[in-house]
């Protein structure tokens, strides 16, 4: 269960990151962001990293209690949950072109206006897009100032850069089938905690009433569990 924390609070870390860091360089006040999925992405983030470390409460309380409602309820999130990371990886996968068009569409917009209004949160935004995807431009001659916001190891090494739009591209391409895999892997996970989960709730529901007997049988089963878990994502 402590994975499902650390995964949840990593989750939250980055939508909360991003977040930050869009709002430092004033992507919500250029024209037509503030309605974008990325917005959506950002908060589905957050949501979904609470909602996993929520779940792994949940499923430590209800196997350290022995509680059979607990594990439940656990169960219940944990199917939901897995339903969501399989969707998620299969719509992520299937949408890779339209999202690689959109990110595309965004930075040829900042790049062709830039030169009229110089304004500093685009500078920002083209800084982050040439250094991060190692590209520059459009394709066209590259003016001078707009040159400043571009990869300095190029410049002077006098090679030509490569055009973002078709890096943005071949970046969702590449990435596609990893974050798919990223995506089912996770659930994978939670279907062999959701298992020892259903395993550990029959094994309640067959005992005396009284836990104190049982204890260490059900201490056994929860660890025997946790044991398997910890194999299964070293063997992965």
């Amino acid at each position: 269960m402590c994975f499902f924390q650390m995964v949840g609070f990593g989750l939250v870390c980055l939508g909360t990151w991003f977040r930050v860091i869009t709002t430092f360089i004033g992507l919500y006040q250029m024209n037509e962001q503030k309605t974008t999925p990325f917005t959506f992405g950002v908060t589905a983030l957050v949501i979904s990293g609470i909602l996993i470390m929520m779940v792994a409460v949940l499923g430590n309380h209800g196997a350290c209690s022995h509680k059979k409602s607990a594990l439940n309820v656990f169960s219940g999130l944990l199917s939901f949950l897995i339903i969501i990371n399989i969707a998620v990886g299969v719509t992520a996968f299937m949408w890779r072109g339209e999202m690689s068009d959109r990110l595309g569409n965004f930075y040829t917009k900042i790049y062709t206006q830039y030169p009229h209004t110089r304004r500093n949160n685009e500078t920002m935004v083209l800084k982050l897009f040439h250094k991060t995807l190692d590209c520059c431009g459009i394709g066209e001659p590259i003016e001078q100032f707009v040159l400043d916001t571009c990869p300095e190891g190029n410049i002077p090494k006098q090679i030509p850069f490569n055009r973002c739009p078709r890096v943005i591209q071949d970046m969702f391409n590449s990435n596609a089938p990893l974050v798919l895999c990223g995506f089912l892997g996770m659930a994978g996970i939670m279907m062999v905690a959701l298992v020892c989960s259903v395993v550990l709730s029959r094994h309640i529901s067959q005992s005396p009433a009284s836990p104190s007997e049982n204890g260490s049988q059900w201490e056994a089963i929860h660890r025997q569990c946790i044991q398997n878990l910890c194999r299964d994502l070293l063997s992965s």
